[in-house]
């Protein structure tokens, strides 16, 4: 049996799935090319026969209404981004069996010391044509040179001489394709037999992910089991796994790194973890968005209210890199115009069903008193914060549906953005993603001092004009924290996941978008009807063809 619902695995079962996945180990030490690509497209095909039944349930559990478009966030938040990772992966390792590295959509350049990679649009499933004109890009650490811009496990694929470990991967409760793209990420492009140990909150996805991969299963490489805290405790502390990943808050990774109570604070003071194998994360963020003052269109400060509501409202808000802190200007002369735009949309949004446990309580210390409704919880834009009285707005993640205002005084446009680049990387907690708005003229004037900025912030995600999410969703830019982050101090994780083209030590993805895009893009909760698209998106990825474009292109058009 692959799952578990038991609050704990007898021990000779624990052995059992271990010793499993050690055969697994094996057989990826061996894996050429050509079957990793057969793999992953089995996987594919399993995702598209389960891909709505997993949706519903996710809607179900959700309690998302049969009309309500936030249905589409199911879709693009599960199957597509799954369908995506594998689409892109299984497309860098045949470029590399044809030219011996993957495949760029662009030119790589170099700046300030610093190779930047073109990561999106890339060149399969008609990017250039469905998301035009947005793209992204990579930066690499500053000590890479041109000859190593792709990671080891390029030339190990290549040659068949990749080795193999056993990793479990804790999975995130939130976002569904969260768990199966970490698996993913850990089994197909760093070669890691995996125990996937899945979050309580939507361990109902489990029978789904066991008939999606079981291609995986069946080759040993995936083990999926449920269970709460303990069971987590019991395989991580299991001597044959040898490395962990975790999605979630860093208070859960500092627990199973230090351990609890005093024991633990005097093991982090002697820099004596109690977790003794290699931990990879991605822990949350307190999310940030900058208005750079500047003459905006009343199309295109609407535009920009949109997507910052719709970075709030997705998933119930129950996102790590929902927007949590908008900073403004205060001589900024549309700063009124804006906010209230933007509670507008709040307001006429319907309230959703607080899935998340805990959410309410969050909500009552985040907001300042309790809501009326303690399971649907209403969006909170809290105008003019004073940090000082409410630190906790700027230091901890709410994980819920509050989101402050922060005013700067400001002489002009360009102290304005040196005033967010110091707050961003002083003042808030978190290192995983922030954005900008940005007025156009701005961006043309001041390009160099912008592109200084971007090099200084110390986020993994940057996005110009758009949410950090989309570049999560996209697959092939890397996703994680800045690096630098250590266990004693682990912010907002350490290490990557997705990275479709196997970049090699990545800094930074900089996501850029025009400040008004149309169509308007599904992820927007004021779509009209984002689940039709969603669902001929991801069928124009499961069976690419030019004669499913004509009926995704009209549903995007008029929504």
């Amino acid at each position: 049996m692959n799952s578990q619902a038991s609050a704990n695995l007898p021990a000779a079962e624990s052995d059992e799935l271990f010793e499993q996945l050690q055969l697994g180990a094996n057989f990826l030490r061996t894996l050429s090319l050509e079957e990793r690509i057969k793999l992953i497209d089995r996987c594919t095909a399993g995702v598209s026969d389960i891909a709505r039944h997993w949706v519903e349930s996710a809607c179900t559990a959700k309690q998302i209404p049969r009309d309500s478009p936030a249905r589409a966030e199911e879709i693009t938040g599960g199957p597509i981004a799954t369908v995506r990772f594998l689409r892109l992966l299984a497309q860098s390792l045949k470029d590399i069996a044809n030219s011996g590295t993957p495949r760029l959509p662009g030119p790589v350049t170099q700046q300030h010391g610093q190779y930047r990679i073109p990561v999106f649009p890339t060149r399969q499933l008609n990017d250039s044509l469905l998301f035009w004109p947005m793209k992204a890009e990579t930066w690499l650490a500053p000590s890479i040179t041109e000859p190593n811009i792709f990671s080891d496990a390029t030339d190990q694929f290549r040659t068949g001489s990749a080795e193999a470990s056993i990793a479990v991967v804790l999975g995130a409760g939130n976002v569904s394709s969260i768990a199966a793209t970490d698996m993913l990420s850990k089994v197909l492009t760093e070669n890691r037999a995996v125990l996937l140990k899945m979050n309580p909150v939507n361990d109902y996805l489990t029978p789904h992910f066991e008939t999606a991969f079981k291609p995986l299963i069946e080759a040993n490489v995936l083990r999926i089991v449920r269970g709460g805290s303990e069971t987590g405790q019991q395989l991580i502390n299991h001597p044959i796994a040898q490395s962990i990943h975790i999605t979630g808050s860093n208070h859960t990774h500092d627990c199973i790194v230090w351990g609890h109570g005093d024991e633990a604070e005097k093991r982090k003071q002697k820099r004596i973890p109690l977790l003794k194998k290699t931990i990879t994360s991605e822990l949350g963020n307190v999310s940030p968005w900058a208005v750079i003052p500047g003459r905006y269109s009343t199309a295109e400060l609407r535009a920009q209210a949109e997507t910052i509501a719709s970075s709030i409202i997705n998933n119930a808000s129950f996102n790590c890199i929902a927007t949590k802190l908008i900073v403004t200007c205060r001589q900024w002369s549309q700063k009124k115009q804006f906010l209230d735009l933007l509670d507008s949309i709040l307001a006429a949004t319907p309230a959703r069903y607080a899935y998340y446990p805990g959410a309410a309580d969050r909500f009552n210390r985040f907001n300042g008193e309790p809501p009326a409704n303690r399971d649907f919880l209403p969006w909170t834009l809290k105008r003019d914060i004073n940090p000082k009285a409410t630190p906790h707005l700027v230091k901890e993640e709410s994980f819920t549906c509050v989101c402050g205002e922060l005013t700067l005084d400001s002489k002009n446009e360009e102290e304005f953005l040196g005033q967010v680049q110091d707050i961003f990387n002083q003042d808030i907690w978190g290192t995983l993603a922030a954005s900008l708005t940005i007025p156009t003229a701005f961006r043309h004037k001041h390009a160099g001092l912008l592109d200084e900025t971007l090099r200084k912030l110390r986020y993994g995600t940057i996005g110009i004009n758009q949410w950090t999410a989309i570049s999560f969703a996209l697959m092939s830019p890397p996703w994680g924290g800045f690096p630098g982050a250590n266990l004693g101090n682990v912010q907002s994780g350490i290490g990557f996941v997705h990275n479709t083209f196997l970049l090699n030590r990545p800094e930074k993805t900089i996501l850029t978008a025009p400040l008004r895009m149309h169509p308007k893009p599904i992820w927007y909760s004021t779509h009209r009807q984002p689940e039709k698209v969603s669902w001929d998106l991801l069928d124009l990825y499961i069976n690419p063809s030019a004669l499913r474009l004509p009926k995704l292109l009209w549903h995007a058009v008029t929504g």
